[in-house]
């Protein structure tokens, strides 16, 4: 693999989330799976195939810092919820077929994180023993994209903050008594996990926090003040893990992806409202990570104004580009966005990138929206 200091990467110009589109005929296979028609073996050599294919294709396109674009994965939550053992209520996760004659559902909000029966972290579930760590995910992902390409792998992580949200702790004091006790295990889950990912080379490690725009969102707000749970507290709390588990790693380049889940953006169905500002001073001077990526491809996320807020050393990738509109974003569209936010933010702190994952957009406007967010990162960064 090529060589890079952590400054090489944090100051990454272009940059996307993880996930890519999968080719229909992965898809197809994981249903197949899950429907007890095609075997793991079968399942684990399409998947190998795919990444192969994918990873091509990245280097191909100049991506500066590649992933797997998520093909193992059934769910982004499986990096935390299916490494660990101990919450009650699971259903294993699965390759959901869609329900025949199923259509795009309208734009609005999505319900987030229900509880009851359901895969951990995607369900809000309570525990039966304290979480046992059992297998690394993140870590066989990182493997085996990093034997297939000589440039730097990153993977991706569910961070503290949504841990926490999709865990029923009021069913659960019998086990863990106190919400730091809880928090205590998943950080020494994560350590555990980066570690082992450290010890094979990899430098990236991104925490997808969804769950930050839960506590400037006023119907999840109303939801933790119903249950007892005080936002502030809970925010505070999980800033001091994330920096704990970022601090035992000085050497990793650790980036945040924070968005509002679901398909977002301009005319797309989300789980949570809400602009940055009100958590923003919070987010970028007491977080320690390297990289903020973060939702600005709609008015959802507010103006650039916070983006005053953030410290020298650490640089913020624009999610600029939608990533359920078929319309490709203009060149000139994305400079002239890039232009205003420079009001707010050097352009030595600032790259681009599309708001979240790529994946439900057809391949062929996924490619080529990378490719104008390349052309333009190449433009303005030369």
């Amino acid at each position: 693999m090529t060589a890079v200091t952590k400054a090489d990467l944090t100051y990454v110009r272009w940059d996307h989330t993880g996930a890519l589109r999968r080719p229909d005929w992965l898809r197809e296979l994981g249903y197949q799976y899950s429907e007890g028609r095609a075997s793991e073996a079968e399942l684990r050599a399409g998947q190998d195939k795919a990444i192969r294919e994918m990873i091509q294709k990245e280097e191909s396109a100049g991506v500066p810092v590649i992933t797997d674009g998520e093909m193992r994965r059934q769910s982004y939550h499986v990096s935390f919820g299916a490494a660990v053992a101990g919450y009650d209520q699971v259903l294993p996760y699965a390759y959901r077929r869609p329900a025949a004659g199923a259509t795009r559902e309208p734009p609005g909000r999505l319900p987030s994180g229900m509880p009851g029966p359901g895969p951990a972290i995607v369900h809000r579930l309570p525990v039966k023993e304290r979480l046992r760590y059992v297998k690394n995910v993140i870590l066989d992902e990182y493997k085996y994209a990093a034997s297939v390409t000589d440039k730097p792998v990153k993977v991706s992580l569910i961070g503290p903050d949504r841990v926490w949200h999709r865990f029923e702790w009021e069913s659960s004091k019998h086990v863990y008594p106190d919400p730091d006790s809880f928090m205590a295990d998943v950080a020494a889950i994560d350590k555990q996990i980066i570690q082992e990912l450290t010890d094979a080379g990899c430098q990236y490690v991104q925490f997808d926090e969804p769950s930050y725009i839960d506590h400037v969102d006023p119907s999840f707000l109303q939801a933790m003040k119903d249950r007892g749970e005080d936002s502030t507290e809970t925010l505070s709390r999980a800033i001091r893990v994330t920096n704990e588990i970022i601090d035992a790693f000085p050497r990793m380049t650790f980036g945040v992806h924070i968005c509002r889940g679901g398909g977002g953006g301009r005319g797309g169905r989300i789980h949570r409202e809400g602009s940055y500002d009100a958590i923003a001073e919070q987010l970028f001077n007491e977080l320690h990570f390297d990289r903020y990526l973060l939702e600005y491809d709609s008015d959802r996320a507010g103006g650039f104004e916070p983006l005053a807020s953030v410290p020298k050393g650490k640089v913020v990738m624009l999610g600029l580009v939608c990533n359920n509109t078929p319309d490709v974003e203009t060149a000139d569209y994305l400079k002239q966005r890039l232009d205003e936010a420079s009001k707010f933010i050097s352009l030595e702190q600032a790259a681009i990138g599309p708001r979240c994952g790529l994946g439900s957009l057809p391949e062929d406007i996924m490619w080529r929206k990378l490719e104008v967010i390349r052309q333009v990162a190449e433009e303005t960064w030369s």
